[in-house]
């Protein structure tokens, strides 16, 4: 039993932006695969016929549901942001503290950017179509 542990929350002394941005990107993969449930449902919904799909339709409609989806739509633009820095790290680059706090501040920036484009897009009637 002389093996190395991995780090776990009693080895840091401090919360600093690496443990932010890496607990946030776990969070949002758990948020986004209890997303998948909702679009389980609305899909189960149509594949049943016309009286389903209705009532989904009113059940995904309600302002909780509304809510939900700006939450998702916040999970989903963090979580690719935050995948694409995770590809750049993977090639070995940005790794040094400097850079890595850099892109911390460039992954919450982006994907907030990214959030309220999607928002826009979503919940305003006509802001998609031409």
């Amino acid at each position: 039993m002389n093996r190395p542990l991995s780090p776990h929350m009693s080895v840091y002394r401090m919360f600093r932006y690496t443990m932010f941005t890496s607990f946030a990107n776990r969070a949002t993969g758990v948020v986004l695969s209890i997303g998948l449930l909702v679009l389980v449902y609305w899909l189960m919904a149509v594949a049943s016929g016309t009286a389903a799909y209705a009532r989904a339709l009113m059940v995904l409609s309600s302002p909780v549901f509304k809510l939900l989806y700006a939450v998702l739509l916040l999970t989903f633009a963090y979580h690719l942001v935050a995948g694409c820095r995770h590809l750049v790290w993977d090639t070995g680059r940005g790794m040094e503290r400097a850079q890595s706090k850099r892109s911390a501040a460039i992954v919450i920036g982006v994907s907030l950017v990214l959030m309220v484009a999607l928002i826009y897009w979503a919940f305003c009637p006509g802001a998609h179509q031409s």
